[in-house]
């Protein structure tokens, strides 16, 4: 077992008060001036990847993180957002390379991120990065030295999207279509390593339900209990939260990924506290 940290390196906040915007007063001390320099999407700030001080700044909490606290490895969050310009908002990919290789592309993000991988492996031997991309861009978990990214593995971000999908439109696990399931978990590039996972911060974190809570639902809060009456839909739950692990684990890839209580089913999403 390994433990992660998931690593935010393809934005910033943007507070001024608490954050890094603006912090010499102007608004491209680490990040790109302008509108480029913005996140629509996330109300936040884009680093300038081809600024030396940007990539000191990056490197620098790469080591503090793994120095000081002993993380195994990071998931780099937002991977897709920090290749393209664009950012992969209203932007489909088919597979065709020119959809990769284009304006779009961001050199400077490309750039760190290899620097980043090649960085920590070669400081690191046996450090783990895995990357969250949607977009399937090629060589992203192919060694530096072979031309690619240098991540070890990409996370296979349909396999929770699927599972999601199946809980919310059908009435029963009887209309599971068990060939796109094994189609879906199985769909992954060519000699690129992926990290499987359930279910992550999308559901048990910013406001959707977690596969505990989809399957269980208020019947977890009065009859989980040893002393009380084993219902139908908790047995049934507790055997399709243990089958799903199970079908991602053999089929979605070299490893699983668990998020904050979500091996043991965690009943609901989490949430922090706001500052004060």
């Amino acid at each position: 077992m390994l433990v992660l940290l998931d690593l935010v390196h393809s934005h910033a906040s943007n507070n001024t008060t608490d954050g890094l915007n603006s912090f010499d007063g102007s608004d491209s001390h680490y990040f790109l001036s302008g509108p480029a320099g913005k996140h629509d999407q996330w109300n936040s700030r884009i680093f300038d990847y081809t600024n030396t001080e940007t990539l000191r700044f990056l490197l620098s909490n790469l080591e503090y993180w793994v120095s000081e606290f002993r993380f195994d490895g990071f998931r780099f969050d937002g991977v897709t957002s920090m290749l393209y310009h664009h950012h992969g908002v209203n932007y489909s990919f088919s597979g065709d390379y020119n959809e990769y290789y284009n304006e779009f592309l961001n050199h400077g993000a490309v750039n760190y991120m290899m620097l980043a991988n090649e960085y920590l492996h070669s400081r690191y031997p046996g450090i783990v990065t895995i990357a969250e991309d949607v977009s399937g861009f090629p060589a992203l978990c192919r060694p530096v030295g072979e031309g690619g990214v240098g991540f070890d593995y990409r996370l296979a971000m349909s396999t929770p999207d699927l599972w999601i999908k199946l809980l919310k439109e059908s009435t029963t696990d009887g209309e599971w279509d068990m060939g796109d399931i094994v189609r879906t978990l199985n769909n992954r590039r060519y000699k690129e390593k992926t990290i499987a996972y359930v279910e992550s911060h999308d559901q048990a974190l910013v406001g959707d339900k977690s596969i505990a809570f989809w399957l269980m639902d208020q019947e977890m809060y009065t009859n989980m209990s040893v002393f009380s009456e084993l219902t139908p839909r908790i047995e049934r739950g507790i055997g399709l939260h243990k089958i799903l692990r199970l079908l991602t684990f053999g089929l979605g890839g070299e490893g699983i990924l668990t998020f904050m209580g979500n091996e043991f089913g965690h009943p609901e999403w989490l949430d922090f506290p706001p500052g004060r």
